[in-house]
């Protein structure tokens, strides 16, 4: 079977990102603003709690001296202390409630997208890179939402107001503490356009390693048979050293951020602590003015230290953010929700099909055939010819460059997607199945419920009812991934029992004895006759069994048609054709 890869255009970032961005993505998944603003309003009542309790702090001292303590003033306190507390509490679990919701809406939002992008997509990106872009890109972006965003938003409120309150309380030791602000600033900047960079870099080689791990993973079997482990080890390791050699950067400059911002904080601190104690012996200040200054000043610093791994988080979260844009900008699956049509006893025709996965790489040329009501249509030639290439147009996996197919002289194209594909059953030479049990796979896809007896009845037209009832657990037997408890010809007879129950109008089947022994070819081969009665059947040719009992031969060689008829007549009129089966003969 030849392996449909087809390149197609995705958005490209423009290297930029901006908080303005991080918020229209957040905005996009509608954020549940009644509690947000709730949330807000008990961490603006925190806040005043935390900007009144220095206040009430330096009516303490200056008033009792600490020798008399004022009862009065001792009972304000603890409210103002029991009020933060409740209110900061209550606000911050509906901040990280919100933050938490818009989080889960958006992975909902992007698994949604991931499905419903076309086949190309997924032809170009691993499908590792995108789990990478559900799992870890969303919890980059959930711990900055759920954590760091809420702290920012209190710790902001809480910043201002002790500004304000200390410009007024005095300004000369207020523009003295501020006067630093410049300096953290020219240091912040630049650490942060360096931690951007990696922050894209390190998200980069995690999707990366990620669609290693898990192409490999996925054909460990084979790994083993070719004794690949020391090489896989290799490449696993190269990737995995990029990956740490990132992390150790990412490290270096978080273990330089952090003592600049805590040497600064300190400085500051003494610079403040030391000026305010020459001017209480001038007496230009009170000690309650000091303790209370120091109070606002204590306010601002764990908000500025928040805001330093607020920023540092953001720039992480900047690589993510952008990819995951990306893909919510990929163009979906062409799926017209317009007309509905039962192609039951329906002719089919392909005219002038041609098609290629990129615009260099042609892979079929003026392509038609008919497949009249209860035919067997066969597609027979050389592998890679584009046979695969015809049933994924027809499934509508990709969009023919020229050409139409119609049934009841109306382009599918126009067919509502959904309704289209659910009177198509597909068996193909490796058909897919997922881990899970036996009367999962029966049932995927279908619009109702099957009873127990119904899938009995489809897995005896399927020759499949007498090895699923050898199993202990029977229909609830679990296969492992990708089947793997299951032998080639177990699985193949699951799917024709799958194809059965979904009672498809139009089948098509792939190849889908061609990789079987003798033994489970019988089997099967009794099965697909069976699902063929009165049915439009389209075969990808393998076996010359099919290939005599054909309606209709179409011979296709490197894309083009180059004959058709039945066995007899291409038996008579094509020389390659007769050259195919005397080949299977002798084989």
């Amino acid at each position: 079977m030849e392996r449909d890869i087809r390149i197609v255009d995705r958005p490209k970032s423009d290297g930029t990102f901006t908080f303005k961005k991080f918020m229209s993505l957040i905005n996009s998944v509608s954020p549940k603003k009644a509690l947000f603003i709730c949330g807000i309003f008990l961490s603006l009542i925190t806040s005043g709690a935390s900007l009144i309790v220095p206040q009430l702090t330096k009516g303490l001292v200056d008033t009792s001296g600490l020798a008399h303590i004022d009862s009065r003033m001792v009972i304000i306190l603890i409210l103002a202390f029991g009020a933060q507390l409740a209110f900061g509490t209550i606000g911050g679990y509906l901040l990280r409630f919100v933050g938490e919701d818009a989080v889960k809406t958006l992975r909902e939002r992007l698994w949604g997208h991931l499905l419903h992008l076309p086949v190309s997509y997924f032809d170009e990106h691993k499908a590792g890179e995108s789990t990478s872009r559900l799992v870890n890109d969303t919890t980059v972006v959930k711990d900055l939402v759920t954590k760091q965003f809420p702290s920012f938003i209190t710790g902001g409120i809480q910043l201002v107001g002790s500004m304000v309150i200390l410009f007024v309380m005095d300004w000369k030791m207020a523009a003295m503490m501020f006067g630093a602000v410049p300096v953290i600033a020219l240091i912040m900047v630049p650490i942060g356009k360096v931690m951007s960079k990696l922050g894209r870099q390190l998200q980069g080689a995690m999707a990366e390693f990620n669609g290693e791990v898990n192409e490999k993973l996925a054909e460990v079997r084979l790994i083993k048979a070719s004794n690949g482990e020391a090489y896989e080890k290799n490449n696993g390791g190269q990737a995995i050293h990029k990956i740490f050699s990132l992390g150790i950067k990412d490290a270096k400059i978080e273990a330089f951020l952090q003592p600049i911002m805590m040497t600064a904080m300190l400085g500051l601190f003494v610079g403040i602590l030391g000026y305010g104690a020459v001017r209480i012996q001038q007496g230009t200040m009170t000690s309650g003015s000091l303790v209370a200054f120091l109070l606002y000043l204590f306010n601002i610093l764990s908000p500025v230290m928040s805001f330093a791994t607020f920023f540092s988080q953001l720039q992480k979260a900047m690589g993510a953010t952008e990819r995951i844009q990306e893909i919510l900008a990929t163009p979906l699956e062409v799926a017209t929700a317009g007309t509905t049509l039962d192609v039951t006893g329906e002719t089919l025709r392909a005219e002038h099909l041609s098609f290629g996965y990129t615009k260099e790489q042609s892979i079929l040329h003026d392509i038609s055939f008919v497949a009249k009501p209860n035919t067997v249509i066969a597609f027979a030639g050389p592998s890679g010819g584009g046979k695969s290439t015809i049933f994924s147009l027809l499934e509508r996996f990709y969009v023919a460059d020229g050409g139409q197919v119609l049934i009841v002289d109306t382009d599918i194209q126009t067919l509502d997607l959904a309704s289209w594909r659910s009177q198509i059953g597909y068996v193909s030479q490796d058909s897919a199945v997922f881990a899970g049990s036996i009367r999962d796979n029966l049932q995927y896809g279908l619009e109702r419920h099957l009873s127990d007896e119904e899938l009995w009845q489809g897995l005896r037209l399927a020759y499949a009812d007498q090895f699923v009832k050898d199993f202990p657990q029977q229909l609830a037997t679990e296969i492992g991934e990708r089947g793997v408890k299951l032998s080639g010809g177990q699985k193949q007879r699951i799917a024709i029992a799958r194809a059965f129950l979904r009672d498809p109008k139009i089948l098509m089947l792939d190849e889908a004895t061609a990789s079987l022994d003798s033994q489970s070819e019988e089997k099967v081969q009794r099965a697909l006759e069976h699902l063929m009665e009165g049915r439009t059947t389209l075969v990808i040719a393998h076996r010359l069994s099919t290939i005599v009992e054909a309606d209709q031969i179409y011979f296709i060689e490197k894309g083009q048609i180059t004959g058709h008829g039945t066995h007899q007549e291409l038996m008579a009129t094509h020389e390659l054709y007769s050259q195919y089966v005397a080949e299977q003969v002798v084989n």
